[in-house]
This record gives structure tokens, C-alpha cells and sequence, in this order.
């Protein structure tokens, strides 16, 4: 029988049973035990193996299974561990599809709990219950079956099946939530979290608090929500970021594991691929997105797989409202390929709504990566990958207010030389945005650096810097004899009455004066441009 990829598997038992191909990440189960934090939140970004870690944690402990096949041969069955199999109560919920609307998150929330009391219908009915608890349990129950779209009456609901199943089996719980933190992103980007956080939160805390009955508990998302109502509550849970060691390498797949799999599959781990999928950083541990590798061994052609949906409304959602300073170091990440700063990736950006909580954003949801920190606790970040940088595009085009098709058109008319197609598309951008959005020379500055990422394999970007007797606006010097270097200046009116070729000219005579181009060696094409609003005239001209 052959081993299949197992594309979209996120079940522990279904990838050992059906022969999928496994990257044994077991050892999880020897950290977890190891460190035994009453509350452990780990945060990855999507698709990194979340949701089938977890299904391996509640497969191993669960005191309902016989798991000794399914982890036969497995790493944590040649350690002392190996006694902790199936030994305990386990709950496993998995919150990774509670999306769309506020009816349709709370509806698949009460059935993610009550398929949990269906799992344990036989223990719940064989209890001894006193009066109040069978009160309790029947609310619980009620709630659960209803239809109605609130979490009110539920708030004790996961804290009391931990009691009872610790009044069954004399026992202490394991809880393993994943993906916990998804309906609190949904209703952010959707518009009702004030409807349901503090509910949601109630369930959470409560089961989580000072609980006499939970052993230990593993919870995983993109960040760290509801600070004032889960984790501030919480006596000094343990969180993980992607900053930290521990559990750093159980998400995602490690180079050698990378290389064992794509040469199973018939495939190399050259440079191709590890531009396009490698780069990402967890604590110390350099990691391949495992999504990717997984659709790349199946399908077997280098391109993009990865696209973290609710990550990305939410990270679009938070640039709009950012301040000055984030612009700044947006502007700076875009043209120099990475920034040091500040970052904060503890806290959800809605929550404090700070420069320093957004980048973390960036971080926890996979679209930056840390390669560094300095001395004055600054973090150095980058864009992972090639495939990152395809994502990055959508991001700097809604920032923009571009269209990504438009801001690919402007690039490939640089790249093919010619001027009426790239002037064309440039004065497409320009009809877009509002009026209020063209201000200055600064405005029209982040448009063409935005072409850093579409030119970032042909040309490197030099932004304000000085060259020849002067500073210039924007230069793209060309990493290859194939393409032409390119010299932006930029000239801005406010009077629409001014003579806007004059103004190009005027621009082209800058970059001859100052000689802007004098560093840079072989086909240069000098470009000036004349603004007014919306309207635009440009000088292109060739330097050989």
C-alpha cells in the first residue's frame, strides 16, 4: 500500500490508519509533561500543524482509547512516557471552523462543546449527581440544544464536565483547545466581537481559573485575545510565541524533516524551494511552512499554497487605523526588506491597538518572520519567503488602495521598457484612491515602492539616498545586466493652473544636475514625473 500526502488530514489516528506519510512531532507529549504548565498557549500561524498536534496530544492521553497502535514506533513510546498513554480524561475542541456569522460562530461553538458531552454521554449518565448538579447539568444541556444564538447560559459548561469527569473517574482532566482564538478574530473582522467576547471569554477563564479538576491544558491560536478576560486571570499561564523555544520545533516541518520528505516523494530540497517555503524562525529553530511542503510533494510545481484568510482581513483591517509611526516603519520594511523594532506579541492588536502589537500581528499570523534581536531589545524582521512575498502584495496593494493586477501591470512595463504602458497603468493607480490621498510627493512615494516587492528578484530599491551631489527620490538598481536600472524624481503641484511636462522636465533636469544616476553602471532610464492630484506627466528617458 502505498503512503499518501495527507493534504488537509488533521486527525492523529486517520494519518496512521490510512498510511499517510507522518513527520513525528511525539515528543511534544514528553515537553508537555516535562514542563506541566497548568495552561499553556501556544500561538503559530495557520497551517502549521495546529490542529494535528493537538488531535496527537488528546489521542495520547485520552483514557477512553487503546492508542498503543497508533503510536507504534513513535519517538515519546521509547521514553519512560510511554506510562502516561491513555491514562487520563481528555477534552479536545477545536475552534478552527467557528467563522462567518455571529449565529453561525456560536452555533458551531455549542456543538463543539456538545459533541463532548456526547463523547462522555455513558460517564455523564452513570454519575451520581446530586440535586444542584442535576440542575446544572439539565441548564447545560438545554442551552446546548437550543437554537438561539448565545453562549450565556454555557459559561460553566466545560468547568463542569471536568468535574464530573473527575467525579467518574478519579481523575484529573487534560483540555486541549485549538485554534482557540478564531471566533474572536471572526467577530473582530465581522463586526460583532462586543456581542460575544465577554461570553466566550467566561467559558474560557472559567474552565482555565484555579479549575481543582484540570491536570493540564494545551490552548493554540494566531495571538494572545481577551487579555482583561482570559490570561489576566490566569495564574501565570505559560505563552509561547513565536519568539520563544519551547515547543518551537513541533510546529512546522524542520529542514531535515523537509529533506526526508521531499526525497521520499521523489523531490530535492535545492535552493528553489527553500527560497520559496524556507525562512521562518521559532525561537531557535528554522522552520519550513509544513502546508506548503505538503502541496509541493502532492502537485509537485514550485508555487504559492499558503493564504491565511482571517489573518489577512485582520492585518488589512488594522493598517487602516494605524498610526504615523507604523507607516514610517512600514515604508522602511518595504524598501529595505527588513526593520528593527519594538514588538509586542502578547497582546492582540484590537485589544491595544499600538505599532508594537501589530507587528506582532504580522509575526504570530506568519507574514514576518524574527532573524534577530540587538541590544536595545529591538526584534530584526523580514518577510520569510518568496511565497510570503506573494501574500505581501495583496497586504501593500489594500494599503494602497491599488489593485494588485494594476501595481503587477506598472512593474512588468518597468521590466519590458516600456514607457506608454507603464504610464498608462500608472495613471490607472491614480484614478483610484481618493484625492485626499495624493498630499504631497511622499504620497506618490510608498506607490513606487511597493514595486520593491514585485522587482525584488530583478532590482534592489535605494530610497532617499545619497547619490552623486544630491538625495534621491527613489532608485531600482538592477541586480542583472538583463534589465536597466530606473531613477524616480518626483515633483508635486498643488496648483492645478501649473504646467505639469514643465514640472517632469524639471524633475528629469534634477536627476541630470545632481547626477542621481552616476553610481550606477549600464543602462540606466532616467524618469521624472510632474503631479497634480490626479493627473500626472512624465519624461522617460534612456541613459546607455
Amino acid at each position: 500500500m502505498n503512503i499518501a500526502i495527507p493534504i488537509g488530514i488533521v486527525e492523529y489516528s486517520e494519518i496512521i490508519e490510512n498510511n499517510y506519510y507522518f513527520v513525528d512531532k511525539s515528543l511534544m507529549i514528553k515537553d508537555f509533561l516535562n514542563y506541566r504548565s497548568k495552561v499553556t498557549l501556544i500561538t503559530r500561524p495557520r497551517r502549521f500543524g495546529k490542529t494535528l498536534n493537538m488531535s496527537m496530544m488528546a489521542e495520547f492521553f485520552d483514557i477512553k482509547k487503546d492508542s498503543k497502535d497508533v503510536f507504534k514506533d513513535t519517538n515519546i513510546m521509547k521514553t519512560e512516557y510511554v506510562s502516561y498513554i491513555n491514562q487520563y480524561p481528555t477534552i479536545f475542541l477545536t475552534f478552527k471552523d467557528a467563522n462567518d456569522t455571529k449565529e453561525k460562530v456560536i452555533s458551531y461553538l455549542k456543538k463543539q462543546i456538545s459533541n463532548q458531552y456526547g463523547y462522555f454521554s455513558s460517564e455523564l449518565n452513570s454519575i451520581n449527581m446530586d440535586i444542584f448538579e442535576k440542575k446544572q447539568y439539565e441548564i447545560i444541556i438545554n442551552e446546548l440544544l437550543d437554537n438561539t444564538a448565545t453562549l450565556e447560559n454555557i459559561t460553566d459548561s466545560l468547568l463542569f464536565l471536568t468535574k464530573m469527569l473527575y467525579k467518574y473517574y478519579n481523575k484529573k482532566v487534560m483540555l486541549f483547545i485549538d485554534e482557540y482564538d478564531t471566533p474572536f478574530i471572526e467577530a473582530h473582522v465581522n463586526g460583532f466581537y462586543e456581542d460575544i467576547h465577554g461570553d466566550l471569554a467566561s467559558v474560557l477563564s472559567t474552565v482555565l481559573k484555579d479549575n481543582q479538576y484540570l491536570e493540564l491544558s494545551m490552548i493554540t491560536g494566531i495571538q494572545r485575545v481577551a487579555k482583561e478576560s482570559i490570561f489576566s486571570k490566569l495564574n501565570n499561564p505559560t505563552i509561547c510565541t513565536m519568539a520563544d523555544d519551547q515547543y518551537s520545533q513541533y510546529f512546522g516541518f524542520t529542514q531535515d524533516e523537509t529533506k526526508q520528505l521531499l526525497e521520499y516523494f521523489g523531490l530535492e530540497l535545492n535552493d528553489e524551494v527553500k527560497n520559496l517555503y524556507d525562512g521562518y524562525h521559532i525561537g531557535n529553530s528554522e522552520v519550513y511552512n509544513p502546508w506548503s511542503i505538503l502541496n509541493y510533494a502532492n502537485k509537485r510545481k514550485l508555487k504559492a499554497y499558503w493564504i491565511n484568510t482571517s489573518a489577512n482581513t485582520m492585518i488589512v483591517n488594522a493598517m487602516k487605523d494605524a498610526d504615523t509611526s507604523f507607516n514610517d516603519e512600514f515604508e522602511s520594511l518595504i524598501e529595505n526588506g527588513y526593520l528593527e523594532t519594538n514588538v509586542n506579541m502578547e497582546t492582540s492588536f484590537y485589544e491595544q491597538s499600538e505599532t508594537d502589537t501589530l507587528w506582532g500581528l504580522f509575526i504570530n499570523a506568519g507574514y514576518l518572520t524574527i532573524t534577530d534581536e540587538n541590544e536595545y531589545e529591538e526584534y530584526r524582521i523580514e518577510i520569510p519567503n518568496n511565497e510570503v512575498v506573494k501574500e505581501f502584495k495583496s497586504l501593500v496593494a489594500s494599503y494602497l488602495k491599488v489593485s494588485s493586477r494594476l501595481l503587477s501591470k506598472l512593474a512588468n512595463s518597468l521590466l519590458k521598457e516600456n514607457p506608454n504602458d507603464f504610464l498608462k497603468a500608472y495613471q490607472d493607480i491614480l484614478l483610484i484612491p481618493s484625492y485626499y490621498d495624493y498630499e504631497s510627493e511622499n504620497s506618490y512615494h510608498m506607490l513606487f515602492l511597493s514595486l520593491c516587492l514585485y522587482l525584488q528578484g530583478t532590482h534592489e530599491p535605494l530610497s532617499n539616498r545619497e547619490m552623486g551631489y544630491g538625495r534621491t527620490d527613489i532608485v531600482l538598481q538592477s541586480k542583472t545586466p538583463r534589465y536597466p536600472s530606473y531613477v524616480f524624481e518626483f515633483k508635486y503641484s498643488k496648483d492645478e493652473k501649473d504646467n505639469l511636462d514643465k514640472l517632469a522636465d524639471d524633475a528629469y533636469q534634477q536627476i541630470i544636475r545632481e547626477k542621481y544616476d552616476a553610481p550606477l553602471k549600464g543602462r540606466v532610464i532616467l524618469i521624472g514625473f510632474g503631479h497634480h492630484l490626479k493627473k500626472v506627466a512624465m519624461k522617460w528617458i534612456v541613459r546607455d
